[in-house]
Order: C-alpha cells, then sequence, then structure tokens
C-alpha cells in the first residue's frame, strides 16, 4: 500500500511492486523494445529466405485468395485477378535485385492467381439445377450405383425431363428407389421421379451442400416415385460412361462379395475398408466409428492411399532384392516408386475418384515424385506444391473439412518430425530381445505421437465442421491404425490383386 498526496492509502500494482523491490537484473521489464523486436523479425526472415523456407507461403496465398473469393458476391470477373497476377508477376520481375518487394509481389501474384482459379472453376462446373420442387418423367443413363440398407441410390444423367427446356435441365440427378434389382452402372432407365433442388446449410457456417453439389455436377436430388424401367438407349454410351461403368460394376461386385462373405456389420465395414463403398454399413455402426474417432478408416483418402502406395512400393522393392544384378545394376528405389505411382493412380480409379481420393493421389504421386528427383519424400516444400496442384484443380476443396483436415494433420506431423529426430542417449542395444524391445518401444511411442499430433491438430476443424470432439480418438486411432496399416490395407491390396483370379477360378468351377 502506499498514500497519495492527501494521506488516502493508495494500491499499488503487484507488478510495479515487484519491480520496486527486486533488483533490477530480476525486476521484469515494463516497456516494450520494438526495435529489438524488427531486428528479430528481419533476423528470422532473412535466415527463411535464405534456407529457401518461403515457398510454403506461395501455397498460403494461393488459398487466401481462394478464400476471398468465396467471400465475394455475385459472379466475378476473371478479367481482373488475371490482369493483377500478371501486373504483379511482371513487376516482381523487374525489381527481382530486391529479394523483399520480390517476395511480396511473388504473394500478391499467388493472392490473384487463387482468386481467378476460383472464377474458372466455378465458370467450368456451371450446370442448370432446378429452383422448384418437381414430380416429372425422366430418363437417363445410370453413371453410379450405391447400394443402401433401405435400397439403392443412382446417380443419373439426364438425357430427357419431361416439360423442361434443355437449358433449364440439370446435368445430373442423385435418385433413390426401394428396389432396384438388375439395375447396374451404364443402363439407360426411365422412370417418374419426385426431384427437388439440391439442399441449402442448414444453418450459417454449416455444411452446405448446394455448394458441394452444384461442383459436382448435380443439378437435383430425389426419389423415383413408381416403376423405373430399363430402356434402349436413343445413343450408344460415351467412352467416359463406359469407363465409369465398368469401374463401378466391379467396385460393387467386390463390395457385395466381402459383405456377403464376411457377413453382418462387420462385412459392411470389411467391404468399405477396400472399395469405399459405405452404404452397407448401418447407422448404429455409423455411431460407434465417429464415437470411437476412427470413422475415417472406412472413408477412402489419405490414409487409404498412403497405406495402399506403400504396399506397392513395398511389395516393388522387396520382389526385386531377391535379384542381385538388378540390386547392383538399377535403382530399384525408383522402380518400386514408379510402381506405387502407378498402384496407387490405379487405386483412385478403381476406388471411384472421389475429391478426397484425388487430392490424396496428388500427394502420394508428388511425395513419390521426390525419390525420383533425389529429394526428401516428407517435406513442407511438396506439401506446398500438393495443395498448390489441388486448389488450382479443386479451388473448393479449400472450404471442406477434408481437405482442411488431411493437410492440417500432414503439416502438423512434418512440423513435428525435427523433434523426433533426436539422437539416443544411452548404450545402443545388443542382445536380440533388447533390440526387438528398443524396436516396439519407438514403434509404439512414434504411433502414440503422431496419433496425438493429428489428433490435436484436426480437432479445430471437426469442431467447426462438425461441431463435435472425439475424446477417444487418441485410443480408439492408437489400437486400430496398426490393425490397418500392418494387417487390412497389405492383406486388401493382395485380396484385390488376387481377385480376378480367384474369380476366374470360381465361375470355373
Amino acid at each position: 500500500m502506499d498514500q497519495d498526496n492527501r494521506g488516502t492509502p493508495r494500491r499499488v500494482h503487484r507488478l510495479a511492486a515487484q519491480a520496486a523491490v527486486l533488483p533490477r537484473s530480476w525486476a521484469p521489464r515494463l516497456s516494450w523494445d520494438l526495435s529489438g523486436g524488427r531486428e528479430w523479425l528481419a533476423r528470422n526472415l532473412a535466415r527463411e529466405s535464405e534456407q529457401r523456407r518461403l515457398f510454403p507461403w506461395i501455397a498460403v496465398c494461393f488459398g487466401l485468395g481462394i478464400v476471398l473469393f468465396f467471400q465475394a458476391e455475385g459472379s466475378p470477373a476473371l478479367w481482373a485477378p488475371l490482369g493483377a497476377a500478371s501486373l504483379c508477376a511482371a513487376t516482381g520481375w523487374r525489381l527481382r535485385r530486391n529479394s523483399v518487394a520480390v517476395a511480396v509481389l511473388i504473394g500478391l501474384a499467388a493472392l490473384f492467381a487463387g482468386f481467378a482459379a476460383g472464377v474458372i472453376r466455378s465458370r467450368s462446373v456451371a450446370a442448370p439445377a432446378l429452383t422448384r420442387i418437381m414430380i416429372v418423367p425422366v430418363t437417363g443413363f445410370i453413371g453410379a450405383v450405391e447400394d443402401r440398407a433401405g435400397g439403392k441410390r443412382l446417380l443419373l444423367r439426364v438425357v430427357t425431363m419431361k416439360d423442361v427446356e434443355e437449358a433449364e435441365r440439370p446435368r445430373l440427378v442423385r435418385v433413390s428407389l426401394r428396389k432396384g434389382e438388375g439395375l447396374a452402372a451404364g443402363q439407360f432407365i426411365g422412370g417418374t421421379a419426385r426431384l427437388l433442388p439440391p439442399p441449402q446449410a442448414a444453418w450459417p457456417g454449416g455444411y452446405d451442400f448446394a455448394r458441394d453439389a452444384y461442383f459436382k455436377g448435380i443439378g437435383a436430388v430425389g426419389s423415383f416415385t413408381g416403376e423405373v424401367r430399363r430402356l434402349d438407349p436413343p445413343t450408344p454410351p460415351d467412352g467416359s460412361l463406359r469407363l465409369a461403368a465398368l469401374v463401378d460394376d466391379a467396385r460393387n461386385t467386390l463390395t457385395q462379395r466381402i459383405a456377403a462373405a464376411i457377413g453382418g456389420s462387420a462385412g459392411g465395414v470389411a467391404a468399405a475398408l477396400v472399395t469405399g463403398k459405405r452404404g452397407l454399413i448401418d447407422e448404429p455402426t455409423n455411431d460407434v466409428l465417429r464415437a470411437a474417432g476412427i470413422y475415417h478408416i472406412v472413408s477412402i483418402s489419405g490414409l487409404h492411399m498412403v497405406l495402399a502406395a506403400g504396399t506397392f512400393f513395398w511389395l516393388a522393392r522387396t520382389i526385386l532384392s531377391f535379384f542381385p544384378r538388378l540390386v547392383l545394376l538399377w535403382p530399384i528405389k525408383k522402380i518400386a516408386a514408379v510402381a506405387a505411382m502407378l498402384g496407387s493412380t490405379t487405386y483412385c480409379i478403381f476406388s471411384g475418384s472421389d475429391v478426397a481420393t484425388e487430392r490424396s493421389l496428388v500427394m502420394t504421386l508428388v511425395m513419390f515424385g521426390a525419390i525420383l528427383a533425389d529429394r526428401p519424400a516428407l517435406s513442407i516444400r511438396n506439401l506446398s506444391i500438393a495443395a498448390l496442384i489441388v486448389l488450382a484443380r479443386e479451388p473448393e476443396a479449400l472450404v471442406g473439412p477434408s481437405f482442411q483436415m488431411s493437410f492440417g494433420a500432414v503439416a502438423a506431423m512434418i512440423a513435428f518430425v525435427p523433434l523426433m529426430q533426436r539422437d539416443g542417449v544411452g548404450s545402443a542395444p545388443v542382445t536380440l530381445v533388447e533390440r526387438g524391445l528398443v524396436w516396439f518401444g519407438r514403434a509404439g511411442l512414434g504411433l502414440l505421437t503422431t496419433t496425438l499430433i493429428a489428433s490435436i491438430a484436426t480437432a479445430p476443424f471437426a469442431a467447426y465442421h462438425f461441431q463435435t470432439l472425439n475424446p477417444y480418438g487418441l485410443i480408439g486411432n492408437a489400437l486400430a491404425l496398426p490393425l490397418v496399416s500392418l494387417v487390412v490395407m497389405p492383406s486388401a491390396v493382395l485380396g484385390v490383386l488376387a481377385y480376378p483370379s480367384a474369380s476366374t477360378g470360381r465361375s470355373g468351377s
């Protein structure tokens, strides 16, 4: 306590009292040294630039441009962002001797390029969409079939829609029906459907199905109200439809075979792990998987793509290592990387080529491309390149949970890798038992650490998009991921590779 001029006691702030009592070397500084902060910032920026670690900020600026596009109202013009990006690039080339100016201009050019990518993408996928509820006869080709507990769900490429002009007719509609025996992708069908516009977000900031449907070209959703008839197509299906039908029929056949062989809810989960078809999983099982924080294992995305590519890489390198001449004369690691790239691309096509799967494929190809170029496969630069490729192709992915959670988890683990690569302290293990214990200990610690990092990195996105947190996610992933990584996915890859010969043998018998 202190007194003012009139003798009234006055309360002294604890920090000021501490500064007055303690010695000068111990007292906390009460003023900010801004010049020191500027020097610290300039020194760190110079070090980042010297070590060429400013490149990831290009992807950040590109993403900011996409965010600005989605915040814009109406239909923005294309010439403005393209002109601004070109002007910034030309000015940066002009001022290339000034490193600070070049960095700022490159960032601005990436920002305007991201905005332009959003404009180009929105115009390229623009398609008519229904504006009111309709009950109308419709005909079209089946693009995909998904088996569900209550029937089937079809993705229909519309050919005719009664009393609807071609300029207002949706290209794709998603319809469901209770009975659909014998229906397969590529068939031409007709029936009366109750269609409605794709629903908007239920609350501000919530999941916007209409936005996702717009970028997928889906202009209406609904269900068939009567009998669905197979008809003779007016024209033969094009090549893309035939390829989509072939892939979808193979996925459905394999899904039914796995589900029938295992049976029950476990069969539906096993089929989803391999083919990505989740329609046979009942809702109670879905709730259990979500509560355990492991629902991502039944969605073909980054985890499946990495495990499948890793299995192809390991198999190819193991087989090649049995031939000493190849080991001595050929770069078997790069050959295995090429085999993994081809195998992961095939797996992406087989799994349906969804947005999340294609994004994971791009990341995987970039990582294996780094091996071909003798660069570290797992680095923040490669992650930035993958993000740029994905966002340039699908800018709408930035506002979705899949992109945010997958890239956030990978970025967090890449940032944590240097902390895990410390030299150990103590004597090295000598006996086989000691080596085994050390290996299991490191593997378990690494699994728990990476799971914890990924859970912390993805928790904010899960809380925002799904309004939920999974307190059991760390335990669930720690128990499930070793089984999925070491047993399920390698067995699934081997099973899919052996499936054609097995089916041939069965048919022959």
